[in-house]
């Protein structure tokens, strides 16, 4: 029998918080192993402990004042008890790490290829022309088009998907036996997420990789590995054969993570009028949202037949001379009262820019925008955007209750009690406290900061509210809320929702009808379930087919009928 590649028993890490000598358990007695060339991966909500595992088999809490028990072992390595020159060994050359944000992980000054050398260099004495050519050789391999030209490049340079492949070719550069992906797919569209998901696959296959794969998608382990080991706060509650788990969970925990991941099939479940969620003790929701029941009527006094919003052959550019950039190119839509419109698409495809015009933030170069039936410019009462990231839509020098009462001050009121008053209700109608008005949002996980930018925009009592990508940075149950919070919100209010997201799941789940954007065109539109059960388009097609599957079987073909397609 071979060794194991990875043996983690008994793993315990507590983090020190507020006086010297206090600790918080952030994981508690979580034991597995992996066989050289195995894939596992470790999924559970944001918080469950699961991208500190993976910190620790490469010795990253090593300073930083956690304490650490149990035994970690990496390729026959004690990590625990290596020196530091062992460790440096260990990072790289048996075991390297695909961090989740390209961004931060790159040196923004340095040419990619150099800091890929940098790394080979580390751990191979060779010259530099020869880790140049290392870094432009695994360049290639990730699928970097004109490498050697391209490895001059610096990050910025790079779209997300290709800033991702060359984390991965960084992590390549010395051969390691174990890669560590921590959300290596969070960011990205469904396409480049397929894209990256596959390349990972292949270079298993055909170097023998070992791969830990740390995410909060079910549907992106259930593409990509072996075995699943789900983890809630801190602890292993379930592991098996990633066919087994999926298909018969054996623990409740795992039962109602999986109940929580959006589907693409499955007919719409509606949910009865005056419906909640029940809430757990800190105004978290904690069941599944149902598929959203048909659009209710307009709001009282609207006239039903005149949409709250519509876009008419707008047009979009950015940069000039040879720079210029068309990221819209005569888009029309429109949205009605208690109505939602999904609008999907790859990165760049246009969706966001078109939101921004639709509420006022961006003025369209030609065509126009119509509110309620009137042409209008710049931003007007009656319309509000929610964000993707809560952390920079709030500012962090000032409590919740003052961000949400923002707008009420924007729109003249300057009655304190009675904006008090109505960000109490607007906190606890989204399933907060009164209470967390004095709080910062800090003090906040990110589901609670995305209730809070919901309050925000609700605070004007808005017609209108366009939702830019408002769940992708959030674990599947928390996403669940979320969207469940704006069903009943719409139901209740008849407000119009437009729905960003490149999740093609979660926008059927929540839409009545979508639009399908590529190059800043709608290449399709129609009633929800009729785009997504009947295509028309060949890029509908092509973007429902990357969706990840929780069918391993499923997911299998897929990505064979991909490779088929791109020989």
């Amino acid at each position: 029998m071979s060794e194991l590649l990875v043996e983690v028993t008994g793993l315990t890490v507590d983090f020190p918080v507020g006086e010297p000598g206090t600790y918080v358990r952030a994981v508690d007695q979580v034991s597995f192993t992996l066989e050289p060339g195995g894939a596992l991966g470790i999924v559970g909500e944001s918080a469950s402990g699961k991208s500190t595992v993976a910190a620790a088999l490469l010795g990253l809490h090593r300073g930083t004042g956690a304490r650490l028990g149990g035994t970690v072992r990496v390729g026959g390595t004690d990590v625990a008890g290596a020196s530091a020159q062992q460790l440096r060994a260990l990072r790289g050359a048996t075991a390297a790490m695909v961090f989740q944000d390209p961004l931060s992980a790159l040196d923004p000054y340095l040419a990619v290829g150099d800091q890929i050398a940098e790394v080979y260099r580390v751990h191979a004495d060779v010259p530099r022309r020869a880790a140049r050519a290392r870094a432009a050789e695994v360049l290639d391999r990730v699928g970097i088009p004109d490498a050697a030209r391209r490895a001059r490049a610096r990050p910025h340079e790079f779209s997300g998907g290709m800033r991702q492949r060359v984390l991965i070719a960084m992590a390549l550069a010395c051969a390691p036996r174990l890669l560590i992906a921590d959300e290596p797919t969070t960011a990205l569209d469904v396409t480049v997420q397929a894209q990256i998901l596959d390349l990972l696959h292949g270079l298993r296959e055909e170097r023998g990789l070992g791969l830990l794969l740390v995410t909060h998608d079910v549907g992106v382990a259930a593409e990509s590995v072996d075995e699943l080991l789900v983890m809630r706060e801190g602890s292993a509650v379930e592991r098996g054969p990633v066919g087994r788990v999926l298909a018969a969970p054996a623990h409740a925990y795992t039962k109602a993570l999986l109940a929580a991941v959006p589907r693409l099939d499955g007919p719409p479940v509606p949910r009865p009028a005056g419906t909640r969620a029940p809430a757990a003790a800190d105004g978290s929701d904690t069941a599944p949202v149902p598929r959203r029941a048909p659009a209710p009527g307009p709001a009282a006094g609207a006239d039903a037949g005149v949409p709250v919003v519509e876009a008419v052959e707008v047009r979009r550019e950015f940069g000039r001379g040879k720079r210029r950039v068309v990221a819209v190119d005569g888009v029309s839509l429109a949205v009605r009262a208690g109505e939602t419109l999904g609008i999907v698409g790859e990165s760049g495809s246009g969706k966001s820019t078109v939101g921004r015009m639709l509420v006022g933030l961006l003025e369209p170069g030609s065509g126009h925008v119509r509110r309620d039936g009137r042409r209008t410019e710049g931003i007007v009462p009656g319309v509000q955007m929610v964000f993707q990231d809560p952390v920079s839509s709030l500012n962090p020098r000032r409590s919740i209750g003052e961000s949400i009462a923002d707008p009420l001050r924007a729109a003249g009121e300057r009655d304190e009690a009675a904006i008090r008053a109505r960000v109490a209700e607007l906190l606890v109608r989204v399933g907060l406290e009164a209470g967390h008005y004095d709080r910062y949002p800090h003090e906040f996980s990110g589901g609670q900061r995305q209730r809070v930018g919901i309050a925000r925009a609700l605070a004007p009592r808005p017609r209108l509210i366009v939702c830019d990508e408002p769940v992708s940075a959030l674990d599947v149950t928390t996403q669940a809320q979320v969207t469940a919070l704006l069903a009943e919100l719409q139901k209740e209010l008849g407000i119009a929702l437009v729905f960003i997201a490149h999740d093609l799941a979660v926008v059927r789940q929540v839409s009545d009808r979508v639009a399908v954007m590529r190059g800043g065109q709608v290449v399709e539109e129609g009633p929800v379930d009729e785009v997504y059960d009947r295509p028309r388009h060949a890029y509908t097609r092509r973007l429902l087919a990357a969706v990840p599957a929780l069918d391993p079987e499923l997911a299998a073909a897929r990505r064979t009928s991909r490779q088929e397609a791109l020989a």
